[in-house]
Parts: structure tokens; sequence; C-alpha cells
């Protein structure tokens, strides 16, 4: 893998000199009141590389992500923004692009998005004009060649460091590396990927992975998100698709008095990342403490990964 940066990103550089990346998220709010995002990004901003803003997620209407990445940007926070296909067509998404490259928003995350059905919006009409691995292209080709989808130059090309997700857990298991690869192909420099608790299965993947080579290019950013309680993990395990949790999880939860199972959920996110830290391929961490923020300095501090390298 190429050691040196293509892009401004601070996130690219962490990781190009060899560190262990860190990366949280934000959701937006549900309304237009800025302060939701600066008091999330005021508790993690010292103990992460970089902040993703999700966009729409779960096909639920909020604040937008640019926006919301703008308002981090502001506050000398590294956004990465979210973007998924769901939405918008082939303009509207490099119209946005070019948009977020006006700020200096340096780190892009490609997705296809939950479908609309999810959400709050059931009868909204899905685009897809492009999928997620066709964006990916689509901001290589910005980016690289200074060209638009279309053939005709762009004046300033957007310089961003582009990443897409990856769910190590989903059916058929068989297709995950070969989905990755794919990724990789397509434009993908960092993947974060879907939380995990089946910690052999993701073990096995990252062994594909490098058995491939992959890992040699792109940097593979392991997903964690603290369970709060026995019923989230039962909640994940039985309702979220394409989620992996091991019934030893939600037994060690459920053998854990109420009021100590959010400490307990937190003591096996960092048990986790000291593990993943030894898994050969694993270049950083993203860690999803949904409406938890105030949690992740003591997740990132527990595991040993503070303070932040500066670079």
């Amino acid at each position: 893998m190429s050691k040196e940066s293509r892009t401004p990103s601070k996130l690219e550089k962490i990781l190009a000199a060899g560190h262990f990346g860190v990366t949280s998220e934000c959701g937006p709010p549900r309304g237009s009141d800025p302060e939701a995002i600066s008091e999330k990004a005021a508790l993690i901003r010292n103990h992460v590389d970089a902040v993703n803003i999700t966009d729409n997620q779960t096909s639920v209407c909020r604040m937008c992500s640019l926006a919301a990445c703008i308002r981090l940007k502001t506050l000398g926070v590294e956004p990465v923004l979210q973007m998924v296909t769901r939405d918008r067509n082939r303009i509207a998404l490099q119209s946005d692009i070019l948009g977020a490259a006006s700020w200096d928003i340096n780190n892009i995350l490609c997705l296809s998005g939950d479908h609309q059905s999810f959400g709050d919006h059931a009868k909204g009409q899905n685009v897809h004009d492009l999928d997620s691995m066709q964006l990916l292209q689509t901001v290589r080709l910005m980016r690289d060649e200074g060209k638009f989808l279309g053939g005709d130059e762009i004046k300033r090309p957007p310089k961003m460091f582009v990443g897409a997700a990856a769910n190590p857990f989903a059916d058929p298991y068989e297709i995950r590396v070969s989905r990755l690869a794919k990724k990789v192909a397509a434009g993908a420099e960092f993947i974060q990927t879907q939380c995990i608790y089946n910690m052999e299965k993701f073990e096995d993947w990252m062994k594909q992975i490098v058995d491939r080579g992959l890992h040699e290019k792109v940097y593979i950013m392991a997903g964690l998100t603290p369970m709060k309680s026995v019923g989230m993990a039962r909640y994940m395990k039985n309702r979220v698709p394409g989620m992996d949790v091991p019934d030893a999880i939600v037994k060690r939860l459920a053998d854990t008095p109420k009021e100590k199972q959010a400490e307990e959920g937190i003591k096996i996110c960092i048990e986790q990342i000291q593990r993943l830290k030894e898994v050969k391929g694993v270049a950083g961490f993203h860690i999803m403490a949904i409406e938890w923020e105030e949690k992740v300095p003591e997740i990132v501090e527990a595991a040993g990964l503070y303070p932040r390298p500066e670079v």
C-alpha cells in the first residue's frame, strides 16, 4: 500500500504514517438546531481523528450530512461526509461533492443507503441512479482525472480520501471478501466495517483479506458499537439485518446486574479493540456509540489509543 497521502485528509495522513486511525460518528438532528452537532462534536473531538456524519440513516429525514459536516469543519473537527445513492441522481451527487470540496471536506464515505421502507417516508422514491460502487468510481474520476461523469473537465477537482463500508457478516458470507475486492477495484481507499461482535468470524474474514493481499491496497477500520444493555444486545441479534451477535455476549450481559450492564458493554468493547489490535490488516477503529458519544473518550483511552498522534 502506498504510504504517501494523496489528499489533505488528516485521517489519511495518520493511516499512511502507520498509526491506528480512530473515527466516530454523529447522527444529525431531526431539526435545524446547530447545537445538536456542536455538543456531540465537543464530547469526542480530542479522542478521534475524524467524525462521520450520517446521511439520513435508516431512511429517517434529518439535517443534511453536508451542512453538518460544514458545522464540524467550522469547529475545527475533521468530518467524513457520508453520502448515499438512495436520494440523489448523478448530477446531485457530483454537485454535493463539489460543494463539500469547496469547504475543504477531505473525506467521503460512499454508501447505497437503507431502503426507504425502513424510515419515516416509506412512499419516498428510491433514486439509485448510481450504486455505491459507481459512486466510488465517480469520486475517483473527479479527483484523479478532474472530470465529471459526463466527460467535461472540472476547474478545481475535489481532493477527497475515498471510503466505503463493508459488512463481514451479511449473507451469503462466501462473497464478502470478493465484494470488498470490488469496492477496492472501484476506488475505495479506506473501509469502515459494520459493528463487530462475532470476533472469530471477523478474524476469518480478515485472514481471507490478508491472503488476497487486499490489506495492502485499502485501510480497514474495524467497526465497534458498545452495548448499553442486554435488551440492546437481543434487539441487535434478532432484529437488525446483517448483524451477528454471539449468544456468549448476550449471556454475559444477561448475567450482569441491570445497573452494571452499560459498564459491562463498555468493557466488552474495550476488550474487542485490544484483541483487534493484534489482527493483521486492521488499520484502525470506527467507534459508533449511537447517542452515547460521551463514552467514546473512555473507550479510546482505556484501549490505549490516546493521545491521538499529530501529523
